[in-house]
């Protein structure tokens, strides 16, 4: 069975497409891939990044793969709508990849190694699939980078149950701070390593709504469960503390800070 602390429910779906077209700019920029290249997406998901690195990449041939056919079923039917041409789409397994050696140009990973057992083993797979002189990029985020204001107990209670949740699973949501290295434990050249923050208050509170209600606050909320059958916390602690991070996205007041990390790296 797939472990995925956010699950695949309809309203997590909505927050993956939020979320990626909210970020693209902040981690989208500088990736490019040129017209005939042959570029491998892992982890999928429901097509929020595949969306973003068709449009960016129009020329390049992209094979986008995920272990959820509900998932594949999501993101056909969104790129279906966009009228996306230059995009194939599979169900395999990142760590054991339908693929001859050296089959592709370039990977792009994002927001995947935190839901894994072994992040460097689907690293290395992946990496086998690449020619020698193709390049990886890993976009990861770290919950620990989180910060916010108003600030409470309860408010760091709840997030700290989805940090939790996710490591009862055998994952890693801090896992931004460990990808340089990884990807050297996994053989790769690392290029650059870099922070990609969002920072929001009142001065664009469409970000800061973003972020806040269309990001984070879901994204808490699918660790709910979870979080009471481990016995975390109890449920009304859980709900207000739910509600306390919500008013980080109210205006003049809330503010909200977070980190993700982009790596760059070769196939010596």
């Amino acid at each position: 069975m797939v472990k995925y602390v956010h699950g695949y429910s309809a309203r997590e779906t909505e927050r993956l497409y939020d979320q990626s077209s909210i970020l693209e700019d902040i981690l989208h920029t500088g990736t490019v891939y040129p017209p005939g290249s042959r570029v491998l997406e892992v982890g999928c998901g429901t097509g929020g990044q595949t969306v973003i690195l068709t449009s960016r990449s129009p020329g390049a041939e992209i094979t986008s793969v995920d272990l959820s056919p509900d998932s594949l079923s999501s993101a056909k039917a969104m790129l279906g709508n966009r009228g996306a041409k230059n995009v194939a789409m599979l169900r395999a397994d990142v760590f054991h990849l339908p693929f001859e050696d050296r089959s592709f140009d370039h990977v792009f990973v994002c927001f995947l190694l935190e839901h894994l057992e072994d992040p460097v083993g689907a690293l290395a797979e992946t990496r086998r699939v690449m020619r020698d002189g193709g390049s990886i990029t890993v976009i990861e985020g770290d919950h620990g980078s989180c910060f916010w204001h108003p600030h409470t107990e309860e408010s760091l209670g709840a997030w700290e149950c989805l940090i939790r949740a996710q490591a009862d699973l055998g994952h890693d949501s801090l896992v931004g701070r460990r990808l340089y290295p990884l990807l050297v434990e996994a053989d790769f050249d690392v290029l650059d390593v870099s922070p990609r923050s969002v920072y929001a208050d009142a001065s664009n509170p469409v970000l800061l709504d973003g972020v806040v209600n269309r990001i984070m606050v879901p994204m808490v909320e699918t660790a709910r469960e979870r979080a009471l059958e481990m016995g975390l916390v109890d449920r009304a602690t859980w709900e207000r503390g739910l509600e306390d991070l919500r008013r980080c996205g109210d205006p003049p007041a809330g503010t909200i800070f977070y980190t993700w990390f982009k790596g760059i790296a070769l196939k010596a």
